[in-house]
């Protein structure tokens, strides 16, 4: 099974992740790393000096450069919606997952990106609250790794009969499920699950969700 870690950290009171003068001071610092492929997407990665810079979303993958990220769980109730990933994605396909994640373009806040996704993937406008903020890092596949910065949101909503329009490239299905039997499931068959969700759920409690 793969190794992977996990570190709550610590954001200084005057630091807003969603501020998007964050990415506009950063912006200065150097001009975007040519994409490894055409129309890849240019992604904030975070410096040792904690100064962001843009890089394209797979370099950032392949050499396993901490960026930004958030994750979104909506909940109904008790339970969770979840998500299958399509099988074409370029890692995880066919993993169940949180209900969104993504990266924010660069110039783009965490909260608009956190938005963004939801509806391209989803089809669906909520109101998002953010949470905690993690790092991790995990390798997913193809030799890929994620490490990210995360912004962890959360929305709720009433009813579980939402206005679904899922995008067949991301998503394959989702599923409303109890967090607990989640968890349960998660342990007895974790190649199920996405390696970053199953940090989330060995970590749920530091969630704040």
């Amino acid at each position: 099974m793969t190794m992977i870690s996990v570190s709550l950290v610590s954001i200084p009171a005057n630091t807003a992740l969603g501020d998007a003068t964050m990415y506009a001071e950063a912006a200065s610092v150097c001009d975007p790393l040519r994409p490894a492929v055409p129309d890849e997407p240019i992604i904030p990665a975070i410096g040792a000096d904690g100064t962001l810079f843009p890089i394209g979303k797979l370099k950032a993958h392949q050499d396993g450069t901490l960026h930004l990220a958030i994750s979104v769980f909506v909940f109904c109730g008790s339970r969770l919606l979840i998500q299958q990933r399509a099988a074409s994605k370029y890692h995880c396909g066919g993993q169940w997952a949180n209900t969104c994640c993504t990266h924010p373009h660069w110039n783009e806040s965490l909260d608009a990106s956190a938005a963004r996704r939801l509806q391209e993937e989803l089809g669906l406008n909520l109101t998002l609250v953010p949470t905690q903020v993690l790092d991790y890092r995990a390798a997913v596949s193809d030799g890929l790794i994620e490490h990210e910065r995360v912004q962890v949101y959360r929305a709720d909503v009433p009813q579980p009969d939402l206005p679904f329009r899922l995008d067949p490239d991301e998503v394959a299905a989702v599923a409303w499920v109890e967090v607990e039997a989640l968890k349960a499931d998660a342990r007895t068959n974790p190649d199920r699950y996405a390696p970053w969700f199953m940090i989330y759920l060995s970590r749920w409690d530091e969630l704040n969700l």
